[in-house]
């Protein structure tokens, strides 16, 4: 079993950062890629950024040029730099990992962090 604890949400005004980080934690695994998804209300779960074994990202339109994912030294642990943010980039942000336990993938999920981008 896998757990991913995220944590750095809050309040920010427009224009202000805010770095999210994401902790897997467990044994037996290796972590294939990593990456985080967001929620506003009322709207559906949207890709933000991935990272993968390799460092490999990848980048919503939306994000591109303020957003930042990264893994730390450990690989087990992810972070999302946020610049620059708008209102629009209110949401619960979520990661989550693929992972590898022999021949068996599989998806975890963390329990969401709160992002408000407001006056």
């Amino acid at each position: 079993q896998v757990q991913l604890v995220e944590s750095g949400g809050g309040l920010v005004q427009p224009g202000g950062s805010l770095r999210l980080s994401c902790a897997a934690s467990g044994s037996g695994f290796s972590i294939n890629a990593m990456g985080w998804y967001r929620q506003a209300p009322g709207k559906e779960r949207d890709l933000v950024a991935t990272i993968t074994s390799d460092d490999t990202t990848n980048y919503a339109d939306s994000v591109k040029g303020r957003f930042t994912i990264s893994r730390g030294g450990a690989k087990n642990t992810m972070y999302l730099q946020m610049n620059s943010l708008k209102p629009e980039d209110t949401a619960v942000y979520y990661c989550y990992a693929i992972t590898s336990t022999g021949p068996l993938r599989q998806r975890y999920w963390g329990q969401g962090t709160p992002v408000t981008v407001s006056s």
